[in-house]
C-alpha cells in the first residue's frame, strides 16, 4: 500500500509557479525605482530600540534583495527620535555596502544644519529634508510654521548642494491633516515648489495619514506638472491606513511617476501624527508592479524573507499581505 505524498513537501510556491502573471500596460512606466524607507521611516516608529547590528543587517539584506535606494537613518537629535540615536554608530557599518552592491544609494534624513554637519562627517552621499504642507503639523513636528521650516531648510539644501550632495525634499500632509482636514492643492504645490526652487532634486509627496484617494493623487500631480515640475522629479509616499496605498500608487504611475516610497514589511507610521499607520509594504508594491510587467530589480522571494526575518526581530507578525501570504500568517 502506498501512501499519498506530503502535499506541503511537493507543492511549489506561487513565485515558483511564475505568479504573479505579468500583463504589460503600455500606458505605465517600464521601470519603477523603489525608495525603501523601512530602515529609517519604519524603525523610527518602533516603541522599543532596535540594536544597531540588526539595523545594519536589515539594510544589507534589503540591498541583497535588489533594492538600490535604501534610506539608512536620520541625523536628528536623540531626544526627538531615540530609535535613531545610533546614526553615528550605524553609518560605518554600512560603508562597504556600495562597493558590494554597485549603484546602491544610502540617503539619510537631516533636520537642520547641525544634522547636515553630522551626515557630511560620515560621508553621506545623499540627504533629505522633511517639510510640511500644513502649519499645524509643522509646529508639532518642527516647532515652527511651514514657511519658517522652509527658511530653516534653505541653508541645509544650499550647503549640501554646494558639497555635491543631492537633497530629496519630503513634503508631508499633502492630502489631509489630522488637525486641519483637507489640504488645498494650491497650498501643497506652493510648498513643493519652494523645496524644488531651493535646490531639492526630488520631491516626495506624502500621504502621511493615509487619507488620499486616486482622484486627488492625479489632481495633485497634474497641478505640479502644470506648474512646470517635470514628473520625473516627483515621488509618492503613501500610507495604507484606509487600504488605498496601492490604488493611489497606480494612479500616480498613470500620471507618469516612476519613484515610489515603500517600507519593507509595511513598517512605520509617524511619531508626530498618531493617526498615521504603516507605510505601503514594499512586498505588496513589488507584487503589483511585477504583475504589471514593470521592472524593479527586486527579488520578491529574498525581500519577503528579509521582512519575515525583521518581523521576528521585532517580535510580531508583519502587516504586509504579501509577506503573510508567502510565509504564513505568523510571519
Amino acid at each position: 500500500m502506498t501512501t499519498a505524498p506530503d502535499r506541503a513537501a511537493v507543492e511549489p510556491t506561487v513565485l515558483e509557479l511564475g505568479l504573479p502573471d505579468p500583463v504589460r500596460d503600455p500606458d505605465l512606466p517600464a521601470r519603477v525605482r523603489i525608495h525603501e524607507v523601512g530602515a529609517r521611516d519604519g524603525l523610527q516608529n518602533e516603541s522599543s530600540l532596535v540594536p544597531v547590528e540588526v539595523k545594519a543587517e536589515f539594510i544589507a539584506r534589503l540591498a541583497d534583495a535588489g533594492l538600490r535606494t535604501v534610506e539608512a537613518t536620520s541625523f536628528v537629535h536623540p531626544k526627538w527620535v531615540p530609535q535613531l540615536a545610533d546614526a553615528e554608530e550605524l553609518m560605518p557599518r554600512l560603508a562597504e555596502l556600495p562597493a558590494r552592491y554597485p549603484g546602491l544609494r544610502l540617503p539619510v534624513l537631516v533636520p537642520n544644519e547641525r544634522g547636515l554637519d553630522r551626515a557630511l562627517a560620515h560621508h553621506a552621499g545623499e540627504v533629505a529634508v522633511f517639510a510640511s504642507a500644513t502649519d499645524t503639523f509643522a509646529r508639532r513636528n518642527l516647532n515652527r510654521s511651514a514657511d519658517e521650516a522652509m527658511a530653516m531648510f534653505r541653508p541645509v539644501v544650499e550647503r549640501a548642494t554646494a558639497a555635491g550632495v543631492p537633497v530629496r525634499g519630503y513634503l508631508s500632509m499633502c492630502f489631509g491633516d489630522p488637525w486641519e482636514g483637507p489640504v488645498p492643492i494650491a497650498q501643497v504645490v506652493r510648498h513643493g515648489l519652494t523645496l524644488l526652487e531651493m535646490g531639492c532634486t526630488e520631491l516626495s509627496l506624502g500621504d502621511t495619514i493615509g487619507v488620499a484617494t486616486p482622484g486627488k493623487v492625479k489632481a495633485l500631480i497634474d497641478e505640479f506638472t502644470r506648474s512646470g515640475v517635470p514628473v520625473d522629479q516627483v515621488a509618492v509616499h503613501f500610507h495604507d491606513t484606509y487600504g488605498q496605498a496601492l490604488a493611489n500608487t497606480l494612479a500616480a504611475l498613470r500620471s507618469g511617476v516612476t519613484v515610489v516610497d515603500a517600507s519593507a514589511g509595511g513598517l512605520g507610521g509617524c511619531p508626530y501624527a498618531k493617526s498615521a499607520t504603516g507605510n505601503l509594504a514594499t512586498e505588496d508594491l513589488v507584487w503589483m508592479l511585477h504583475g504589471l510587467g514593470i521592472e524593479t530589480g527586486v527579488d520578491l522571494a529574498s525581500l519577503t524573507e528579509t521582512s519575515g526575518w525583521m518581523a521576528r526581530q521585532l517580535g510580531r507578525p508583519s502587516p504586509s499581505r504579501t509577506v503573510r501570504a508567502l510565509l504564513g500568517p505568523t510571519a
